[in-house]
């Protein structure tokens, strides 16, 4: 079955950094794309970024672009989002999901970690 299991998150001060992981079960990066999704209190879960297996990158919100990256270790089975000059508004809950492909909607994602909290203060 696969899993996914993200770590990394806390407390960050403002123009700060942090890097989330997201593991995955064996061979998973193969077949699909990764996509990490955030949910701030009381807004709607959005899409951030996302890699396809092949490494090409989407970015989807245009707040994190210049200050989030994404990356993929394939040895490692876990793909990264590097977060620099933190914002309190990157205030949220952090996912991973996994895909066949890259997609906005986070309907088009099949399989979900348990997300990882990131917040975002001074």
């Amino acid at each position: 079955q696969l899993q996914l299991v993200e770590s990394g998150g806390g407390l960050v001060q403002p123009g700060g950094s942090l890097r989330l992981s997201c593991a995955a079960s064996a061979f998973i990066l193969d077949d699909y794309s990764i996509g990490w999704f955030r949910q701030a209190p009381g807004k709607e879960r959005e899409a951030v970024l996302c890699i396809r297996p092949s490494g090409s990158k989407f970015t989807y919100a245009d707040s994190v672009k210049g200050r989030f990256t994404i990356s993929t270790d394939n040895a490692k089975n876990t793909v990264y989002l590097e977060m620099n000059n933190l914002k309190p508004e990157d205030t949220a809950v952090y996912y991973c999901a996994a895909a066949r492909g890259c997609y906005y909607r986070r309907s088009d994602y099949d399989y979900w970690g348990q997300g990882t909290r990131v917040t975002v203060s001074s």
